[in-house]
């Protein structure tokens, strides 16, 4: 599992970036576990849960919930969210630590496809509870807002992106699996009686100084800012020009896109 501690390294340094920009979890994937469960759920376990964003989103959902994060960095952040019904431990999610059956959910924002699948799902199905249910929920980048800004997020990170596929050092440094094949590796664990794809929004406030926080709490950037900084600094630099220039002082909305592929035991 070595390729999977080097994902864990990968998100040490900006967990304090990290918990001021991203997307809160929004209510659509808690209200469908709910339903697909038929009641509130006793217990939740949040796999890769970062900062604790996703897995705080739980509270007065359920009665307790369970944050799993390899991520010093992040933990130690989430575990300033901490409280009686909310708890954090550092595990890898393949290898969790927590008893057999111990849960009725399983849920995965943000972060499965930074997780090898088939002993992940293996450990998922150990933890949960007959007719329990499992959950990943991705949201696209970047989020809809105006044109000219998602045009310039998609001209930086195509950069980003290329420089990680192409300069060795950086490639090295992580691997990725596909999240487009999500809903297939549930399908063909054999694990889950019932699957399929959701796909809903989440309208949330943005202003450019968030815009330009959230592009610094991608991990790809960051890997680059660590190893190869003069790659991508100056492509930086006209992004967050770019993007004060559209938004100006003024906050607005901005909708999250997401997709979410459920498996119900």
């Amino acid at each position: 599992m070595g390729n999977i501690s080097k994902n864990a390294e990968r998100f040490r340094g900006f967990a304090d970036v990290y918990d001021q920009a991203r997307p809160h979890l929004p209510h659509d994937p808690i209200e469908i576990i709910c339903r697909y469960l038929g009641r509130k759920p006793e217990t939740v376990v949040d796999l890769g849960c970062g900062t604790g964003l996703s897995t705080q989103a739980w509270c007065g959902n359920c009665v307790r919930v369970i944050g799993v994060e390899p991520s010093g960095d992040m933990l130690a952040v989430a575990r300033q969210k901490a409280n009686d019904s909310l708890s954090f431990i550092q595990a890898y999610a393949h290898q969790t630590g927590l008893p057999d059956t111990c849960t009725d959910a399983v849920i995965c924002s943000q972060s499965f496809h930074w997780m090898d699948p088939a002993p992940t799902l293996a450990e998922v199905n150990r933890i949960l509870k007959p007719v329990g249910v499992f959950a990943t929920v991705d949201c696209d980048w970047p989020p809809v807002c105006s044109w000219r800004v998602e045009q310039a997020y998609c001209t930086l990170f195509d950069k980003v992106r290329r420089l990680e596929r192409e300069v060795p050092a950086l490639k090295s440094r992580y691997v990725r699996w596909d999240k487009s094949r999500h809903l297939a590796n549930i399908q063909s664990s054999g694990y889950f009686r019932y699957c399929r794809e959701l796909v809903f929004l989440s309208r949330e406030m943005g202003s450019a100084d968030r815009l330009i926080t959230l592009s610094r709490s991608q991990g790809s950037l960051q890997n680059i800012l660590k190893v190869e900084p003069s790659l991508i600094e100056d492509d930086l630099r006209q992004f967050e020009s770019a993007i004060r220039a559209q938004c100006g002082g003024s906050m607005f909305e901005m909708d999250f896109c997401y997709r979410m592929r459920i498996g119900v035991k």
